[in-house]
């Protein structure tokens, strides 16, 4: 009895809300994905359930990989965090030599029957370089400009790398976080304004010398004056969320997905949640992913306050990655951002994103378990 009774306490100390929003996430994404993807599965291979089998088969190896994961210590990434970035390097690379291009984006290599996205392996990695960087040199980040320059330049190769894919949203995701990690860590104010200023206006720069990324742009802000060219991925999502007003059309009900909305089972998906479950039904999905963000960042917060630097950094960053995908996902699908090609953590099509998201959540539940039984091991900063 006593031993069936440390059982459960053991299975207590993990965060049970982010382990069941997890679940009811990945839940509604096998539901969403079985409706939105049916005609273009059916027009592509001839079977209606193609994707749905394929994310059934996704949601399987990230919840396993999930499961393995937690029960790494966290001062283990630490440890191993510039072979991590490393290999994130190599793969970024390796995808502009031999990777798949489609829809004129060379992001994907591939595997037997499976596509690895390095970009989105990239923001994990990088969380955890970032994070073990900012701790080692806390002092130089504070204090010198130079704490400044260094991961900069760094953003500058790993920028150069995405651009030739070209993917403008993963680099905005990864140099969000870097800011924002920068700004926990306790980064000269004037520094932080001043560096941000310089990569704000470089990233204008970037919009404007290329002219697919400016039509993107002049899309987004009036895409009802080209409905039928540039536009005409937005004013499709946007009469998908018109059309479920605030209850929706019930599930499976949708028009849009008849080949009306490209890419329906992805980057627009949650156009398709708009219109079958309306109003309500998007902003119980945004819900959900925002109590995953507070818990990341309150974890964060609990564990800065206790001095444990890099632990508290990756918390943050975890949330922040899961913030800035749900924030601009949703945003370019209903008109508010311009369309960046990011999924919706835990919900749109894709193995390489759910298991990175999995991945990524249970580092933050064997993060949030250690600090719970107090077992956050001491990282030697200085190495």
């Amino acid at each position: 009895m006593a031993k069936s009774d440390n059982k459960v306490r053991k299975v207590a100390m993990f965060d049970r809300t982010i382990i069941f929003v997890s679940l009811l996430l990945l839940l509604i994404s096998i539901v969403l994905i079985s409706s939105a993807s049916v005609q273009e599965a059916f027009n592509k291979t001839g079977d209606t359930y193609f994707y749905l089998k394929r994310q059934v088969a996704f949601t399987a190896v990230a919840i396993t990989w999930g499961i393995l994961m937690t029960s790494i210590p966290s001062k283990t990434w630490f440890n191993i965090a510039l072979p991590l970035m490393g290999m994130a390097m190599a793969l970024l690379v390796l995808v502009l030599i031999v990777g798949k291009e489609v829809n004129e984006a060379k992001r994907w290599i591939g595997i037997g029957p499976i596509n690895l996205q390095p970009a989105e392996l990239l923001k994990l990695f990088w969380i955890i370089y970032f994070s073990s960087y900012t701790c080692r040199k806390i002092e130089m980040v504070r204090h010198q400009i130079s704490g400044f320059i260094k991961p900069l330049c760094f953003i500058g190769c790993i920028a150069g790398l995405l651009l030739m894919q070209p993917d403008f949203g993963s680099l905005v995701v990864v140099t969000a976080i870097t800011f924002g990690i920068l700004f926990v860590a306790g980064a000269g104010l004037l520094k932080y304004v001043s560096t941000l200023s310089l990569v704000a206006l470089a990233g204008a720069v970037i919009i404007w010398v290329q002219p697919y990324r400016l039509a993107r742009i002049t899309a987004f802000l009036d895409p009802w004056q080209d409905r039928f060219g540039k536009g005409y991925q937005l004013t499709q999502s946007l009469i998908a969320f018109g059309r479920g007003g605030l209850t929706g059309e019930g599930i499976g009900n949708s028009i849009q997905k008849l080949g009306y909305l490209p890419e329906a089972h992805t980057d627009f998906v949650m156009s398709i949640m708009g219109e079958e479950c309306g109003f309500i039904g998007v902003c119980f999905v945004i819900l959900l992913e925002f109590i995953i963000v507070a818990k990341a960042i309150m974890l964060s917060a609990k564990i800065l306050k206790q001095k444990v630097m890099f632990q508290g950094y990756v918390a943050f960053g975890i949330g922040m990655f899961f913030c800035l995908q749900t924030v601009i996902n949703i945003g370019a699908a209903s008109g508010g951002l311009p369309t960046k090609g990011l999924t919706l953590p835990l919900i749109s099509y894709g193995g390489s994103s759910l298991i990175v998201c999995m991945w990524a959540l249970a580092i933050l539940l064997r993060i949030d378990y250690e600090w719970r039984t107090q077992k956050l091991g001491e990282i030697n900063y200085n190495c």
